[in-house]
């Protein structure tokens, strides 16, 4: 079975109006398996959004070569069924709606597919029922929260049936109670429906629920590995512009008043189960 995803060693230039060239990406290297969630973070500037528009040819490597399912982002040929294997979610989720109702919105993609009719419909009503929007199907997307707004655009994608999804700061713009709710579709989508999921986010408590972390500066993968191996180097992070999880930052100061904690602490259950364990 081919990787999801396979980045070799890709470098990538962007070039201004007035002829300057920036190195956004240099040497980078990463595969991403079926069914696998990762999560990449990074400060602004990193190179975590540009690394993102690689994965479904939105962005083309000046070196090095992209595959998705085993196909190369370079081959024009390639490029609809590369789209159609690994959707993407923006940071603006009105930037994606492109009709006036929910199911119209959600049948956009499949209809541009050339989906027979019968077969739209069933993949609407499926979509809308993996985001919990069901109920929502006839109303006007512009009456929706930010939240709600966000789950109709990843229904939209999912109507096209991809494999994997990336997901560029999709909660970048919501309120927490939004961002809760695109959370829970995320994990539901790799959990219940096996989508392997690429999340790009600058909120680290999001990267806690990933199979996989990797942290970017500077246009290179500086840190990768298991959120637990990633985030216990609460230095290193820091040095880097970027926070960890609340509780990672709380056990690092516990730790310095000489309680004896493991680490590797990412969520409020961890904490409770460690504190009650002390003697």
């Amino acid at each position: 079975m081919p990787k999801m995803v396979e980045v070799q060693n890709i470098q990538f230039y962007y070039r201004s109006d007035k002829e300057e060239i920036t190195l956004a990406l240099e040497d980078i290297t990463v595969t991403v398996e079926p069914g696998e969630f990762i999560a990449i973070i990074g400060h602004n500037g990193s190179g975590k959004s540009t690394l993102a528009k690689h994965m479904n040819a939105l962005l083309l490597p000046t070196k090095g070569d992209v595959f998705v399912k085993g196909l190369n982002t370079k081959d024009e040929e390639n490029v609809w069924i590369i789209r159609q294997n690994a959707g993407m979610v923006f940071q603006n989720p009105d930037n994606q709606i492109v009709a006036t109702i929910v199911e119209e919105d959600v049948a956009f993609g499949p209809e541009n597919l050339g989906i027979p009719p019968a077969e739209i419909r069933n993949r609407v009503e499926e979509s809308l029922n993996i985001v919990d929007m069901i109920e929502y199907r006839g109303k006007a997307p512009h009456l929706l929260s930010g939240g709600q707004k966000q789950r109709i655009a990843i229904a939209g994608i999912i109507a096209m049936r991809p494999n994997c999804i990336i997901f560029d700061e999709p909660t970048a713009m919501l309120d927490p109670a939004g961002r809760r709710e695109v959370i829970s579709t995320i994990k539901k989508l790799n959990n219940e429906e096996n989508i392997t999921i690429v999340h790009i986010t600058h909120f680290m408590e999001e990267a806690v629920n990933a199979d996989r972390v990797i942290v970017m500066g500077d246009g290179q993968i500086v840190l990768e590995g298991t959120p637990k191996e990633v985030f216990s180097k609460v230095e290193q992070l820091k040095e880097l512009g970027l926070d960890v999880p609340q509780m990672t930052d709380l056990t690092n100061e516990l730790i310095k008043e000489g309680i004896g904690l493991p680490r590797d602490i990412l969520t409020v259950d961890e904490m409770v189960m460690e504190l009650c364990q002390l003697k």
